[in-house]
């Protein structure tokens, strides 16, 4: 008896949508992506609860005559590839022809399209991937395509599907990246009847970017471009002081397409060594234009990786941008003063004349001491010099000696009546003695005949990590004198907003402010440093799934801001402190892993010094 079964198509067909389709932002990322190939030069994605309730993409593009709109729900129908020549050189965004039929499967879809030269349009119903009703219908020259509750037929799926917050987060994300690659294209995306964001479309990438990320990223972003073999690079990449805490601001597009590249990642992070302090990482938009031919974008079922021909040639084009953007950007700056300006900041010339070198010794010289007398002392001996007095010496008048208090002898005790001498009475040593710290950053102590050397800011760290795992309660907070509005870019603000209640437990109030910023109005006592680097920090570690699993990490982060810095003196007493909790709590590593505490024996100091062998 065979073991093997034939699926049906039904069942195949889902089996793929597993694969396209991952969740609501992969819908949004391939109709967005349909609409581009179809020559739209705008575009609108709507949505509702999270996607799972709605998406609706509207474009102006060319639109599908009555014969396609009824084909391209069925698998591997394109209009993008005719044989297997196509594939040696996509152009395209799409080209397998499965998008449509894994989103089919899964939902209900309404179709509305029409073409430019025809003066009705078409309307395809389907349900689970069956046609249920096609027809003509009256619409605007384009494509309407709206998809209505996704993964219906797939409780698998929706159980792991996370919040309508979460969900929208992914999908305006996903719609995001889609329009920052396209500067041509005007982009509008809502979301529950609310206009998060929208970009021109004029072709230029400055206010693609603008638009899109903000005004605070954008800010901070160095405009550069190269050439390197077939491959060009523009865009920009942040300026050092920019720099964030994630690699989240990182956007790599090869004509057109949104992509993610290890290798060009560490093309770009290579340019910025010994320009970024460890643990932060530089935001970019580049556009990498080359010759369909000499890069494969089928290797990923979401079109999400690339392959290039010659890897090396691409590494070099994204380092070499990012470091002559950077040597502009360090060189010296040039500064256009007004005339007015000019004026009140240069020197008169009138103030200035030729002199002498005696003339400038004497202008120079120290002004002379006053007339002097010298008195003769005689038998003395010697002669001191004396200033001549302003007015005449008073004579001077007898001082009575001081009256000294007469006190009574005390009886001293005849020489066999004498007291036995005690010892002085000394206290045991200290068994660790502080001597300081070394370069601001060591603390010195001496125990036994063992020196100790402790990283002030990992020890300082790891106890003040320990004391906020150990509280029962919520960390303690401090509300900011003037609330901090911030603008991340990306999905950054939502999913602050998202774990709100949660990171009041951390210390943090937060909420969110207009489209895609949030207001800062507090953050956990005792925490030094930028608001908004701390912020960042947090939310890399709620990236990683509940706040309750990124507890720990969040509580790092936290201790690491809260503790001494490096470099900054410390006193006797707070030193002293530390070594005690330090020793007490038999601390041996900081919450990241470095060890806390070197020790060095007498023996293995006498044998540096050679004093024993």
């Amino acid at each position: 008896m065979s073991v093997i079964n034939l699926l049906s198509p039904h069942v195949a067909d889902l089996i793929a949508a597993g694969e396209v389709v991952e969740r609501p932002a992969s819908v949004v990322k391939e109709l967005m992506e349909n609409s581009m190939d179809a020559g739209a030069r705008s575009l609108t994605v709507e949505i509702a609860r999270g996607g799972m309730g709605m998406i609706r993409v509207t474009d102006d593009g060319s639109g599908m005559s009555p014969e396609d709109a009824g084909l391209c729900f069925l698998r591997h129908a394109t209009s993008k590839l005719r044989d297997e020549s196509g594939l040696a050189a996509i152009s395209t965004m799409g080209f397998r022809g499965e998008a449509l039929a894994a989103i089919s499967a899964v939902s209900h879809i309404e179709l509305r399209t029409r073409r430019a030269e025809e003066n009705e349009g078409t309307r395809v119903t389907l349900s689970g991937g069956d046609i249920d009703a096609m027809g003509p219908v009256g619409c605007r020259v384009g494509t309407v395509m709206t998809v209505k509750d996704l993964f219906f037929n797939t409780p698998a799926r929706q159980k792991f599907m996370k919040s309508d917050r979460s969900e929208g987060s992914a999908c305006m994300g996903a719609a995001l990246r889609s329009a920052l690659g396209r500067p041509d294209i005007s982009v509008r995306f809502i979301r529950d009847g609310e206009e998060q964001f929208f970009s021109p479309g004029d072709g230029s990438a400055k206010s693609c970017v603008y638009s899109l990320l903000g005004r605070d990223v954008a800010s901070g972003l160095l405009e550069c471009r190269s050439v390197n073999g077939g491959i060009s690079v523009s865009g920009f990449v942040s300026a050092p002081r920019c720099c964030r805490g994630n690699r989240s601001g990182q956007f790599f597009y090869i004509n057109g397409r949104p992509f993610k590249s290890a290798q060009l990642q560490a093309a770009l992070e290579q340019a910025y060594k010994n320009s970024v302090m460890t643990g932060r990482f530089p935001a970019c938009v580049l556009y990498l234009t080359i010759d369909p031919a000499q890069v494969d974008v089928n290797v990923h079922p979401a079109k999400t990786e690339v392959k290039f021909t010659n890897e090396r040639e691409a590494f070099d084009a994204v380092y070499y941008a990012a470091r002559e953007a950077l040597a502009a950007e360090n060189g010296a700056a040039q500064i256009d003063l007004s005339a007015t300006t000019k004026r009140a900041v240069e020197p008169n010339p009138a103030f200035y004349k030729k002199m002498t070198a005696e003339e400038y010794r004497e202008k120079t010289a120290a002004p002379r001491p006053a007339p002097q007398t010298r008195l003769d002392l005689g038998s003395a001996g010697g002669t001191f010099a004396m200033r001549e007095p302003s007015r005449p010496l008073e004579p001077s008048r007898p001082v009575p000696p001081p009256r000294i208090p007469s006190i009574p002898a005390t009886p001293q005790p005849a020489a066999a009546e004498k007291p036995e001498t005690q010892p002085p009475k000394i206290e045991e040593e200290e068994p660790v003695r502080v001597i300081g710290e070394a370069l601001g950053t060591y603390i010195v102590a001496e125990r036994g005949d063992c020196l100790l050397l402790i990283d002030k800011h990992a020890a300082h760290e790891r106890v003040i990590f320990e004391r906020l795992k150990a509280q029962s309660g919520a960390v303690m907070s401090q509300t900011l004198l003037v609330p901090v509005a911030w603008t991340p870019g990306g999905d950054t603000a939502e999913l602050l907003a998202e774990n709100a209640a949660e990171l009041e437990q951390f210390g943090f109030e937060v909420e969110l402010y207009g489209v895609n910023s949030v207001v800062i109005r507090a953050v956990p006592a005792d925490c030094e440093g930028s608001e908004t680097a701390l912020l960042e920090e947090v939310a890399e570690k709620l990236r990683t799934g509940h706040p309750g699993g990124a507890a720990d990490e969040i509580l790092h982060t936290i201790a690491c801001k809260a503790a001494i810095k490096a470099g900054k003196r410390s006193e006797k007493r707070e030193l002293e402190a530390l070594v005690r909790d330090v020793l007490e709590q038999n601390i041996k590593y900081c919450p990241h892993g470095r060890p806390v505490c070197v020790e060095l024996t007498r023996r293995e100091l006498d044998k540096q010094f050679k004093r024993i062998v």
